[in-house]
């Protein structure tokens, strides 16, 4: 292909925010067709992002009828996902799905299913994995310097930072709160470090503990709890079938001095890492402790840290290149089937009780 021309549905906060103009900055990419149920969206959309000749939807069948496309980015809330996805890939399309995969796992099994059928990629965005602490700690993982893994924190914690725009708090449409907004790029994260996909268990707890209050501080202004239908905080602890554990931690709002997401922590036999507050690995040489922080940055050079691209652009162009060059994406939907299946049993343990396997 000479050129990629690329379909956005959905033209909200994470189309602009992350989608549009990460795709801007890959060579031979052209955005050529952009859907909204708000034409307005969808309109200044294509005004800024489009190609010359870019055209503007209402309705994603009007644009995958029409065709003209060969890759799709879904940007819409969780509940249309695997719809969209299965469409589009249905229409000969590859496509990259915001995260999480879907709102249950069900619907993304079948996203993965219609994926093989079809001979199309498919990805979900989880672009931490790009990140530069990300991708040395990934390193030191598979040269083990680690030895092996056998514990893991997934940190998602915000003190009091709830989105108060869009359907972040309407379970019906998202599937739930912190736990399916930023605990899955956490639990993603940690377990594509770990590589290991092969879970036993899962037991969790979610909470609904502050949603209620009136004119709450709030990093976007108090939220309203009459919107207010998912949790605030929700823990989950995964036993993987090797014997290795990884606890999930994710909050919107939480009475705590400790905050960070999309990091983890890992804990192996000869040496840990964690990434709170940068990359730190600790361990024992020559009979001693030792810590030490990894300088990521350029260093050493006055009002210059180096020249890093942002993680989002290396994910889109990571994304093309794998459709150019017909190889595997950087994010599977074997993958993400995991990360969705976990958090949905994270949800179910905390209604039943009960702990379940897989």
């Amino acid at each position: 292909m000479s050129t990629i021309k690329v379909g956005i549905i959905g033209c909200g906060g994470i189309a602009n925010g992350k989608h549009m103009p990460s795709l801007k900055t890959v060579a031979g990419v052209e955005q050529v067709a952009f859907c909204d149920i708000d034409a307005s969206k969808a309109e200044k959309a294509a005004l800024e992002y489009g190609a010359q000749g870019a055209k503007v939807y209402t309705s994603y069948m009007d644009l995958l009828n029409e065709g003209g496309v060969d890759v799709i980015h879904v940007c819409t809330p969780n509940i249309s996902h695997d719809a969209i996805t299965i469409a589009a890939l249905q229409a000969g399309n590859h496509v990259m799905c915001e995260k999480p995969m879907a709102k249950t796992s069900a619907g993304a099994r079948l996203m993965r299913d219609v994926a093989r059928e079809s001979g199309k990629k498919l990805t979900i965005g989880y672009q931490s994995r790009h990140r530069p602490d990300s991708q040395y700690l990934k390193q030191l993982v598979e040269d083990g310097e680690l030895g092996e893994v056998y514990f893991a924190k997934a940190h998602a914690i915000r003190r009091r930072a709830v989105p108060t725009w869009g359907v972040f708090l309407d379970e019906e449409a998202q599937g739930g709160g912190p736990l399916i907004d930023i605990g899955t790029h956490a639990l993603d994260l940690t377990l594509w470090l770990m590589n290991n996909y092969n879970v036993k268990s899962v037991k969790g707890s979610v909470y609904r503990k502050l949603a209620d209050r009136e004119n709450a501080a709030n990093a976007w202004g108090p939220w309203d709890p009459k919107q207010y239908t998912v949790e605030d905080s929700a823990f989950g602890f995964i036993e993987l079938a090797n014997g290795a554990t990884i606890f999930l931690e994710s909050s919107w709002a939480l009475n705590t001095r400790e905050t960070g997401e999309a990091i983890c922590s890992l804990y192996g036999t000869d040496a840990g890492a964690d990434m709170r507050g940068g990359l730190h690995l600790n361990g024992e040489k020559n009979s001693r402790l030792y810590d030490l922080k990894v300088d990521l940055g350029g260093g050493g050079v006055a009002f210059y840290d180096g020249a890093t691209a942002k993680a989002e652009h290396i994910e889109a162009q990571k994304w093309i290149d794998a459709i150019r060059n017909d190889t595997e994406p950087v994010v599977t939907p074997d993958q993400a089937l995991v990360v969705s299946e976990i958090l949905e049993a994270i949800y179910e343990s905390s209604k039943t009780g009960q702990l379940i396997t897989f």
